[in-house]
């Protein structure tokens, strides 16, 4: 019997905490399986994907810059990844590559598993960035029913451009008035790098953050970004966002290795560990 293969592909690869998460899930399931990180440069990633499968790779995960082209090369490609634009969750069958993206599942998951009180009717959503992950946010929120996406990044026009291509209630404001934008919402979305370790702090008012208000940062490094901080200060409900990347995970290991893992706290913890 094939022990069955998965890895994550990117350039560079070696921040992924991938690996960690899958081969705790490998280990507390007892399956018999691998998944590897692959660092690929563009130029060979046609070549790497028509090779792994007769290595006895299942699958794989893709991840920054591979996203775009790995939709292009795919045979079959899912709604979701066809609307969002962009794959991050690859299958070898039988009848060719099928391309997915499960970035939006996890962020719903995500925000549900840490507001479980949160509805998509509640009211407005605030989303602050126009990069890929936004684009993920943005077709999940549609799908959950946000009446209204406010949509802000610091260059406008990108802004514009994405909303022209998602079929949703979406508003796009000047990052100056993001502060402003937050009036009224039931929720604010970080999409951005900003408050990441590294890179520039995210500049937010804490006053226009309300309580009851629910916020979430896509950024987990730090776990609390200053806008987590200031959020739970102000008593808004806050959910990090180590959560979207153990969610998002969860459909293409089920298809890789036929169970469907559980994202629980010791899930967390030994990801954190990484």
């Amino acid at each position: 019997m094939r022990v069955p293969l998965a890895g994550v592909i990117g350039c560079p690869v070696g921040h992924s905490r991938s690996p960690r998460l899958h081969g705790t899930w490998l280990q507390e399931y007892g399956i018999a399986g691998h998944y590897i990180p692959l660092h690929v440069e563009p130029d060979n990633l046609a070549l790497v994907l028509e090779t792994i499968p007769a290595m006895g790779f299942v699958g794989a995960n893709v991840t920054i810059p591979h996203k775009e082209v790995a939709l292009a090369l795919a045979d079959h490609v899912t709604d979701t990844a066809r609307v969002i634009g962009a794959a991050n969750t690859l299958t070898f069958t039988e009848y060719g590559l099928e391309a997915d993206n499960t970035d939006g599942y996890g962020f719903l998951a995500n925000l549900c598993a840490g507001a479980p009180k949160w509805q998509g009717s509640d009211g407005p959503a605030l989303v602050l960035g126009a990069g890929g992950a936004a684009r993920a946010v943005l077709v999940a929120l549609a799908e959950a029913g946000v009446p209204e996406i406010r949509l802000c990044n610091r260059t406008q026009a990108r802004a514009e451009a994405l909303a022209a291509e998602i079929a949703a209630p979406i508003v796009t404001l000047p990052w100056e008035e993001r502060a402003d934008a937050a009036d009224g919402a039931a929720l604010v979305v970080n999409t951005t790098a900003l408050g990441m370790t590294g890179q520039p702090e995210l500049e937010f008012p804490q006053s226009s953050l309300r309580p009851g208000m629910v916020v979430t940062d896509l950024v987990y490094t730090p776990l609390q970004t200053p806008l987590l901080k200031d959020a739970s200060v102000q008593g808004c409900q806050v959910v990090d966002g180590l959560g979207m990347l153990l969610h998002q995970a969860v459909p293409g290991f089920e298809r890789w290795f036929g169970r469907r893992p559980e994202v629980t706290a010791r899930l967390r913890d030994a990801v954190l560990a990484g």
